[in-house]
């Protein structure tokens, strides 16, 4: 896709409506009366409703998941067979998340409500498209979580995984609102990289909790 100020108008549209009112809910033509753009201008550039949800995540997606990459590729050039910790496992992850650069004015947050919309609301196509534009990233991070992970089963494993994103996408997505709530209550400032930082200890507790009986 030709990279042109329309296209990013129609994206910044379509990511704030879509993480305000969900995918369902929002039509092509709200998002044109907020681009200030013309259906035809939606179709030139996207041709649909779903390939313009699939640009919407790519427009993230896509630098994260090729930074992500070339970080676990370089962390496992260096360790060796040894399998990572937890903690740097997903410092990683969520380093690479922080960095990303992102042309809204949302950023991360955004996203990560998006992400939530993902899997609440139905949307076979996306969750397709992804599998397959990310299945690199995704497979070499599930190659990581494995080895440093070889007390779960395949089965708890993935329910801890959804957990896992569970809180990362509340916690991210409400940032800012958490911050607010912070310092109105305690006085204390936080950027996102202290809420990083609380939050990776947190996760690879809860991955390596122990099992019910």
């Amino acid at each position: 896709m030709a990279h042109s100020d329309t296209v990013d108008r129609i994206l910044d549209a379509a990511e704030a409506l879509f993480a305000e009112r969900g995918f369902s809910e929002t039509s092509l033509r709200m998002i044109t009366s907020k681009a200030n753009v013309n259906l035809a201008a939606v179709n030139y550039h996207f041709g649909s409703k779903n390939a313009l949800i699939q640009a919407v995540f790519s427009r993230f997606l896509s630098p994260f998941s090729k930074s992500l990459e070339v970080e676990l590729k370089r962390i496992s050039d260096k360790h060796g067979d040894q399998p990572l910790s937890l903690e740097a496992l997903l410092g990683v992850v969520t380093t690479c998340i922080v960095k990303v650069p992102s042309q809204s004015k949302t950023g991360v947050s955004a996203f990560m409500r998006l992400l939530g919309l993902a899997y609440t609301q139905s949307q076979g196509h996306l969750r397709k498209y992804l599998e397959e534009e990310y299945s690199s990233a995704f497979k070499l991070f599930m190659k990581h979580m494995r080895d440093a992970t070889p007390q779960l089963s395949a089965v708890d494993r993935f329910w801890r995984i959804q957990f896992m994103l569970g809180t990362t996408a509340f916690t991210m997505s409400s940032s800012e609102a958490l911050s607010d709530i912070l310092e109105n209550e305690l006085q204390v400032r936080t950027s996102t990289e202290e809420i990083v930082q609380r939050l990776v200890p947190f996760l690879a507790a809860g991955l390596q909790a122990p099992l019910p009986k």
